[in-house]
């Protein structure tokens, strides 16, 4: 994981696509990343031989949504959506079904070796991408067939889904970083495996969760569950404790205490 752990630092020489990879190895322990590189390097050449001179923006649109979801069928999954490979990149590359952010970063990754200025954006619910060059914008929905969005397309969408309303000057409507992509696909990952009851698999979400955000209460009550549902008690009582620190007003903290009651007379009897 040392490819993802440099990205989500911040390391700015790290590629989306590796870093992805690297998180789509927690539900394909040693997966090789190299086939799925080179999958998205034939992507982006078959590209532009459909590109020819059509080097402007809505060109590039034109050829390359005909191409992603047309020729070769990228769709969006929404009969499965909880199915842990819609997160995973190499799934998504191999069965041309994910959720938004996948499909988005099949997206800007292809869009990348073609030096296109694409751009993930972090709707409230949904991710799109954004098209940005002088004189020429737009957002882009891969979950939706690369369904063209205006500003008000990507407020409407975002009410639609989660009854946010966005400001005219929201920050969801700005690109965003690849540690936040990265983020986000990890407690998509991590929703998915605790739905689906595969705890030891959501221990590793969190443990690279907690270790990139070691203040977020959240976290570590997530983890401490976790490690009760596994049978690890000493470190299940550490998680709650650390999750009682870093929220200790949190409004189920007696059911909390008590649960740590709960372990302490467990532990006790296993001495």
């Amino acid at each position: 994981m040392n490819v993802l752990r440099a990205a989500l630092r911040g390391d700015s020489s790290v590629m989306l696509d590796a870093a992805a990879l690297e998180i789509a190895a927690i539900e394909s322990p040693g997966l090789d990343p190299a086939p799925w590189v080179a999958a998205l390097d034939r992507m982006a050449h078959e590209l532009d031989a459909r590109l020819g001179s059509a080097a402007d923006g809505p060109s590039f649109i034109h050829v390359a949504n005909a191409y992603l979801f047309g020729e070769l069928g990228f769709r969006g999954n929404e009969t499965e959506y909880d199915d842990p490979r819609n997160s995973c990149l190499n799934e998504v590359l191999s069965r041309r079904l994910g959720i938004p952010i996948t499909l988005s970063v099949v997206y800007i990754e292809v869009a990348r070796r073609l030096q296109k200025p694409v751009f993930g954006i972090g709707l409230p619910g949904h991710f799109v991408v954004r098209y940005e060059e002088a004189g020429f914008s737009t957002y882009i929905d891969p979950f939706h067939g690369g369904k063209l969005l205006t500003e008000d397309d990507c407020r409407a969408l975002a009410h639609q889904i989660t009854g946010v309303e966005l400001s005219r000057e929201a920050s969801e409507l700005v690109p965003v970083s690849i540690r936040y992509i990265l983020v986000r696909m990890l407690n998509n990952l991590r929703a998915t495996y605790f739905k689906a009851k595969q705890y030891a698999k959501a221990a590793v979400v969190l443990d690279l969760l907690v270790e990139q955000f070691p203040a977020n209460a959240e976290y570590y009550k997530a983890r401490g569950v976790v490690r009760l549902k596994l049978g690890e008690f000493g470190a299940a009582r550490s998680d709650l404790n650390a999750y009682l620190k870093h929220a200790p007003e949190a409004e189920d903290k007696e059911a909390v205490k008590k649960q740590l009651q709960a372990i302490h007379r467990w532990l006790g009897r296993l001495n």
